[in-house]
């Protein structure tokens, strides 16, 4: 990672905990302290606020909200940040999805940073067809703010992978959610037709770049993968970034954290 000493820059990470407890468990937070990030976005919390252990929701020099699902143990986002926001909104404004804890956002003067848990559609055809009505509503959504004339980064785990080189095995998931066709079009309809960025993409266009392993038949050793982790941004802000990673020397969760540098003062 470039050192915070040679010039200014936001530093944003993004990380599906698979369980906030659990990810604290295996050292997430004390590997988090030595990051220097500013901004943390963190789906799959898997708990009630009151259930998150103090020590995570008041993190040295952070500020945290969350959005937990009603369900226990299930779903939920936080967005821990060490400026602070002018404005906050948990949920937006989808009762269907914000019952299910889906959406954090902390708006700064110059930029809206967004984090989000898209559904995956992975138990069944009704969630297959909830995660298409996430979709559409989340579209919708993005227009109404990028209509403010806002610079917007988007910090999600989508449950989509985009294209053939975003997951290791695309011949044999043709058919399989998370990789169908009407998904991948939506992420180039949603965002790439209306200027926004896939930002690691964009700084990193090697193949074998993952974020999420199956935990089984050691998918994570062989690398076997799928790039499901995303940092998305409007074209000003997208133009600003210059350094991306995926960090994947120690195992958090079954996910991966990926942090992204911009240059400039954006908060």
């Amino acid at each position: 990672m470039i050192s915070r000493k040679d010039y200014s820059m936001l530093r944003v990470m993004t990380f599906n905990a698979n369980g906030i407890r659990s990810a604290g468990k295996k050292g997430f937070w004390n590997w988090f302290e030595k990051q220097d990030a500013d901004i943390l976005c963190v789906q799959e919390l898997k708990a009630q606020q009151k259930d998150i252990p103090e020590a995570y929701q008041n993190i040295p020099g952070y500020t945290a909200w969350f959005q937990c699902a009603q369900k226990p143990g299930y779903s939920g986002c936080g967005l821990w940040s060490r400026a602070e926001p002018e404005h906050v909104q948990i949920g937006f404004g989808v009762p269907e999805f914000d019952v299910e804890g889906r959406y954090v956002r902390a708006d700064f003067e110059r930029v809206s940073i967004i984090c989000a848990y898209f559904p995956s559609g992975t138990s069944g055809p009704e969630r297959q067809e909830a995660k298409y009505r996430f979709l559409d509503a989340f579209e919708q959504h993005m227009d109404a703010l990028v209509t403010q004339g806002r610079q917007v980064l988007v910090c999600a785990d989508v449950n989509i992978a985009h294209r053939e080189i975003d997951l290791a095995n695309w011949k044999g998931n043709l058919k399989h959610t998370g990789f169908l066709p009407q998904e991948r079009a939506w992420l180039t309809t949603c965002f790439e037709k209306r200027g926004w960025t896939d930002v690691f993409r964009k700084l990193d266009p090697r193949p074998g770049q993952y974020t999420w392993w199956s935990q089984r038949g050691r998918a994570r050793e062989k690398n076997v993968g799928w790039r499901i982790d995303y940092e998305i941004a409007t074209e000003q802000l997208a133009l600003s970034a210059c350094q991306a990673r995926v960090y994947r020397d120690e195992k958090f969760s079954d996910h991966a954290p990926l942090t992204i540098d911009y240059e400039g003062r954006w908060l």
